[in-house]
């Protein structure tokens, strides 16, 4: 049994299965990244970048992806998370061309 009666019903109504409904609106309920942020946590890189926090740090580790010393805290400029996209990117564009 649903613990909102209501989302039940619409779901019924709009003719969806009510887990898709839920995820739907916990989907746009989520508070949106802070895109004024320059460095971000290894937590929220990751997350950008649709990665683990363990994988995060091994891009860091290996020195895939830059980060900075803030005191104690590591935080990754979010440049960084755009040099690694752009160079992933360039690194894939030829194998992409040779399958064509």
């Amino acid at each position: 049994m649903s613990t909102l009666p209501a989302l039940s019903l619409i779901a019924d109504a709009l003719g969806i299965p009510e887990h898709q409904l839920r995820a739907a609106v916990l989907e746009c309920s989520a508070p949106a990244p802070d895109t004024t942020l320059v460095a971000l946590t290894v937590e929220e890189a990751a997350r950008r970048l649709g990665v683990g926090r363990t994988t995060m740090y091994a891009l860091i580790a290996s020195g895939e992806v830059h980060s900075v010393r803030i005191g104690r805290l590591r935080r990754i400029p979010v440049d960084s998370l755009d040099a690694y996209i752009a160079a992933r990117s360039q690194a894939v564009a030829p194998t992409a061309a040779l399958a064509a």
